[in-house]
Formats: structure tokens, sequence, C-alpha cells
């Protein structure tokens, strides 16, 4: 963040360059906050009659210093003052209820990062929530992050992807519910009496997401003797370069959920399906933004070969060997790329090497895009069970599917009276098993994988390609 603040005080920056997390009261309230977490329940309540409880006064002298730190911290993020004043509102009434479940409502409609996208500027967050893929459970967690909304960015945002509520964001620094592989910052995760009419955010943490395709992606290359390009071998060595690619790649992905020929509703929040469906739907947007990083290219814009190169190597190396296999809706979509490449030859595991036709790779990968719009277009005059029996053939058509599923056996393997959301149970935990090549390569990665949790882009600095 050295460079930012540099460029904050060449350009005269209309905000205070005080980074939060040198100040001594930033590191009070996130011992505090560090104090606070291990009391709260799931729901982020403190239930003072549970063996080995805290007495009410320590739950109460330690949110004292929070809400102090955060009028002392205030002052450095002036646009949150608003915010602020809410949460210490809602601390205060969160104790004087007793410090049951949290009801942060007011804070959370204070909070409007999205309205003010400024290259550089400070947050200080603080709210009871879950991360994503990391803490399931609502507690007290604190981050100062920083924006990333640079001018060619917000450019491209103005005239080809309108997304008013993206955020691109980096970590200055967290509480423990961060140390995690969470890699975003979402108001649905933020415990509320009721959710709001509309949510007015979406922040992703692209150095996290760069850093971690960095380590990831070396390790993949080291184990598979991927002969790279230059300009890929530079592109991973190069953290700010990798942060340009994922943001602009985030803001393509998270607008796609809303856009398109749509049979569903897009984000899929109140519905109950089989999880290909979910993977098809991540899988879409990221290929759409590949195939928009094609198109930009073309024009001349410096960060969407990277792009496209993000894409391929995220989604082929990372996503099917990370995490359980317990409906991993990402993995399988990481899985279904590697098929098709690999099933028309832009990729070959010859030798004990893998081989990527990276001229072929963009109109390819654009096919396999183009195959999942289709379903989408079709579906809409389709049933919801014969989409997903649709949607089934599509993905089995390059993965195999468990040998014992019942779904793969068809409709006439399956008790068609009972309502759609009652087949997902026949849905096995893990419907399209590893292949060999990716059972061999989830063992060699495991360990590396596992070495990213809580990754920053400082943590990542080191890395090199061989």
């Amino acid at each position: 963040m050295t460079e930012i603040l540099v460029q904050e005080r060449q350009r005269g920056a209309a905000f205070p360059a005080d980074r939060v997390i040198d100040h001594p009261s930033w590191l009070v309230l996130k011992a505090a906050v560090e104090e606070i977490r291990p009391w709260q329940s799931k729901d982020g309540s403190i239930d003072f009659a549970a063996d080995g409880a805290p007495a009410r006064s320590a739950v109460e002298d330690a949110l004292h210093r929070v809400t102090a730190a955060v009028r002392e911290l205030s002052p450095l993020v002036p646009h949150d003052a608003e915010y602020h004043r809410a949460l210490v509102a809602d601390l205060d009434r969160w104790a004087e209820g007793g410090f049951g479940v949290p009801d942060f409502l007011d804070s959370l409609l204070a909070f409007q990062p999205a309205a003010r996208r400024e290259d550089g500027l400070q947050h200080l967050v603080l709210f009871p929530m879950y991360t994503q893929n990391g803490n399931p459970d609502r507690n007290v967690e604190a981050v100062v992050l920083r924006m990333v909304w640079p001018d060619w960015l917000a450019e491209l945002e103005r005239t080809r992807f309108d997304n008013p509520l993206f955020i691109g964001i980096t970590f200055e620094d967290f509480t423990a519910g961060y140390d995690t592989n969470s890699a975003v910052l979402f108001p649905e995760t933020i415990a509320v009496r009721e959710a709001p009419a509309r949510f007015t955010w979406g922040g992703i943490f692209c150095d996290r997401e760069a850093a971690r395709f960095r380590v990831v992606s070396q390790a993949a290359v080291e184990t598979l003797g991927i002969d790279l390009p230059d300009d890929i071998r530079e592109l991973l060595a190069d953290q700010a370069r990798c942060q340009e690619a994922f943001v602009l790649w985030d803001m393509v992905h998270d607008r796609t959920h809303s856009h398109g020929d749509l049979p569903f509703d897009p984000f899929m929040i109140k519905q109950r399906q089989p999880f290909w469906m979910y993977g098809l739907e991540e899988l879409r947007c990221d290929l759409t933004a590949f195939r928009e990083a094609v198109k930009l290219e073309s024009e001349g814009i410096e960060q969407a070969r990277d792009v496209q190169y993000a894409v391929i190597f995220d989604r082929m190396f990372r996503f099917p060997v990370t995490g359980d296999r317990v409906k991993n809706y990402d993995g399988l979509g990481g899985q279904l790329l590697f098929a098709y490449l690999h099933q028309h030859d832009v990729v070959r595991w010859t030798d004990n090497t893998l081989h990527i036709d990276w001229d072929r790779a963009p109109q390819v990968t654009n096919q396999l895009c183009a195959e999942i719009e289709k379903l989408y277009r079709d579906g809409i005059d389709r049933p919801k069970l014969v989409h997903w029996f649709a949607a089934y053939d599509l993905v089995s058509a390059y993965l195999a599917p468990h040998p014992g599923s019942v779904w793969k056996k068809g409709p006439d393997a399956l008790d068609l009276s009972l309502p759609p959301r009652k087949l997902v149970d026949e849905v096995l935990p893990d419907e399209f098993p590893l292949s060999l090549f990716y059972e061999a390569l989830a063992k060699r990665l495991r360990g590396v994988i596992a070495s990213t949790k809580g990754i920053t882009a400082g943590s990542a600095q080191g890395t090199e390609v061989a």
C-alpha cells in the first residue's frame, strides 16, 4: 500500500493518507474484537448461562474498548462518519439488549461504499457477520480495506460494464474471520433483523484472489511441467498486475449474474437446485468475463489478456482441487472447463507434461460459453425439471457421473410425483467425481492450497515463477 499513499500525497488526495492500521487504536480495536469473538454463539449472541461464559462486565468492558477505538479512528476515514455513528449505536443497543442475537441493520444501511468509489480510499468496517468460505458463525469482525478503482476500470464500468454496486477492494488488516479463505465482503452475511429491500454494494478482495492465484498457479506449472509463454510468466511474478486482472474479471463476472437469457433467479437465493446448476451459473459468469476480455484485448486494453490467463489457470488448476467434494459447484465448473478444453485438443496431458494451445484457447473457451448460453436460452421454454436434466446432460457430455448416481439413470429412475426440490435429495454429494488426472493433482497441490489460507498481497510478494 506504500505506492497508494505516495500517489495520494502526489495528487493532493481529498481524503487523509494516514493508515488506520498504523494508529494505536486499531490494535486496541482488533484485540477487543478477538476477545469478544470466542464468547459468541453461532447466531452472534452471548449466552451468559453457558459453561465457561464470561461475566457480563467483561463483555461490556471489551465492547467499550471497541466503541472507543471506533470513535478514535473514525476521523481518519471521515467518509465513514455516518456509518460509524450508526455502528456505535448498534453496538450500544446490542449491550443494552443483553447481548442477544445482534441486529446491525441501521449501520448496514448507513454503510455505502459504492457511493464513493475512489482508488485508494480507506474504510474501517465492523459488523457481526459470517465470512463466506471462512467462518460460518456470525461473529464480530473488523477489517480495514482500500478501494481499488483505477481510472481505466472506472471508465470501463461507466461505458461498457455498468455495475454500480461493485467495489474492488484490498486488505489492510483484519480479525480472525478473515484469516481464512474468504475473499469477499458481502452485506448478505451481516446479522440484521430483516433483509433490506435491496443491497447497495458488494466487495471482492482482489489482492487475496491474485495472491492465491499466483501461488497455486506456480505450483501447478511446476507440477505439470507447463511451458509458459513469457507474458504469463511475467504475470505470475507481478502481484499488482494480477490484482488489476482480477478486479476487471470480478466486475464483469458480478454483473453477468443479472445479464443474459436467464430462465431463473440469477443468484438462486431462494431456490433449491442441484449443485451443477450453481456450477454452470458461476462458470457462465467467468466465461462471459473471458469472452469480454478477448474483445477488450482486440481494443488495446492491456489488462484483458491477463484476465484470460487468470480465468483459465484459476478455473483449471485451483477450483477443482480446492475444498471438499460435497456439492462443490466451483470445483465442478473448473473440471468442466478442463474437460472441454481437453476434449477439443486445447490441453493435452502427454509424457507427464501438460501442453496448452494458447492460440486456440480463446475460440474453444468461448465455444463452451456459447453452449451454456444456449442451455439458458432454451431453458426459458422448459419446465424446471426438464431444464435440470438438460443441464445434467450438458455436464455429463464432458464429465463422467458417479457410477452410483440415480440422476445418471435418467427420469425413469426418479419418483417424478415428488416436487423438484425433493428430487435434489437424490443428488450425490460428489455427483461428478474427480478424474484420475485431478486426483493426482489434488495430492500434489493440497499443501500449497492449504498454505494460502489468510494470504494477502504482502505474504505473496516472494512468489517467483521458476
